[in-house]
């Protein structure tokens, strides 16, 4: 009997389906174009990219009269190079809304156009390498410009308000809505402990096993982003938060068929989704602070909590995962300004007088 697959190989499957799904719409060169890719990013970011480039081959199906009645599959690379820079630029001011084929309305954030642009240079980049195109005209497009933003994350007593707020949320419920707080407190508890405890990404967490938790160390088995796997270690906290857990509430529950061994359950007994996790954080955390808090943010209350605690951003970088030590600096680089700002009080020259 063939073993089953894992969450990450399961996510692996669905990603890798849906991307053919989107290439089946697009161009060949497109398909070598992904190929290519394949041993440099992972089956997440090719999906990202095969969306992107999707909404660029409609794009120009919808505003360029002379592919108003070819197949997206049908455009050329001959159509591709007589594209010109401010044909890109259009599709920058085309990203900002649009309408999809469902007659949806698609906006996108600077971040979300830049995004699409990075994309599309990335692909020109390819067609050029591979003698397809003699130039890339999407490197002579202006990049949006991405505002810095200041991290979010919760104060040390807002993160004592939300665990006790969790843990005592139920005292003004009744009926349904008691009941169905009691069946998921302990559950809720742990997870925001792991991820308040650990700066786990809520898409490692969705992933958790049973099987992946080891009490003896105090370490949870976890595949990061690119498939690598490591152990991430926890305090008692964590330790109380999860055994209460296994033990008042998951240890009871059956699981449906292919989810047995999955650490967090949603009510369907199926592994929770990280859609469920980011509206149970919404809910809780919009009751004790007025910020917008995502699971990403308590990743980034951990960040900044350990950073302070050890002004190691070595440190910091491994245990989040980071691949590149410089989008820790970046993140964290206001917090490295205040500690450099303390040593300058550190060293004493000379020592003052006492006049007294």
């Amino acid at each position: 009997m063939a073993k089953p697959a894992t969450y990450r190989e399961q996510v692996k499957i669905e990603n890798t389906m849906r991307l053919r799904e989107f290439l089946s719409e697009l161009p060949p060169y497109v398909k070598e174009y992904f190929r290519a890719k394949e041993t440099t990013t992972s089956d997440k970011t090719r999906l990202s990219y095969a969306y992107d480039l999707r909404v660029f081959f409609r794009f120009l199906q919808e505003t360029n009269p002379t592919l108003h009645d070819k197949a997206l599959s049908e455009i050329s690379i001959k159509d591709l190079s007589m594209l010109k820079p401010v044909d890109f630029e259009e599709f920058e001011e085309y990203l900002k809304a649009y309408k999809t084929p469902d007659n949806r309305t698609e906006t996108n954030s600077r971040t979300g156009i830049a995004r699409k642009m990075s994309c599309l240079r990335s692909f020109y980049d390819y067609l050029c390498k591979r003698e397809l195109l003699t130039s890339n005209p999407v490197r002579l497009v202006d990049m949006p410009k991405i505002k810095e933003k200041a991290i979010i994350q919760l104060d040390t007593d807002e993160v004592a308000a939300l665990l006790d707020y969790i843990e005592n949320y139920g005292n003004d419920l009744t009926g349904v809505k008691l009941y169905h707080y009691q069946k998921q407190k302990y559950r809720d508890i742990a997870i925001v402990t792991l991820l308040l405890g650990t700066g786990v990404r809520v898409s490692e967490l969705v992933g958790l096993n049973i099987s992946d938790v080891d009490f003896k160390n105090n370490g949870i088995r976890i595949i990061r982003k690119g498939g690598n796997e490591m152990i991430v270690y926890f305090g008692e906290e964590v330790e109380k938060a999860l055994k209460d857990y296994l033990e008042l509430q998951r240890n009871g529950i059956t699981p449906l068929s292919g989810h047995e061994d999955a650490l967090f359950l949603s009510g369907q007994k199926k592994r929770i989704s990280v859609d469920a996790v980011e509206k149970m954080v919404k809910k809780y955390c919009s009751a004790v602070s007025v910020k917008t808090i995502t699971p990403h943010k308590l990743r980034s209350t951990y960040g900044t909590a350990l950073y302070r605690e050890t002004g190691d951003i070595y440190l910091v970088a491994d245990v989040l995962g980071h691949a590149d030590v410089n989008t820790t600096k970046k993140h964290y680089a206001k917090l490295s300004d205040e500690r450099r700002r303390s040593a300058s009080k550190a060293v004493v020259l000379r020592e003052k007088l006492d006049t007294q």
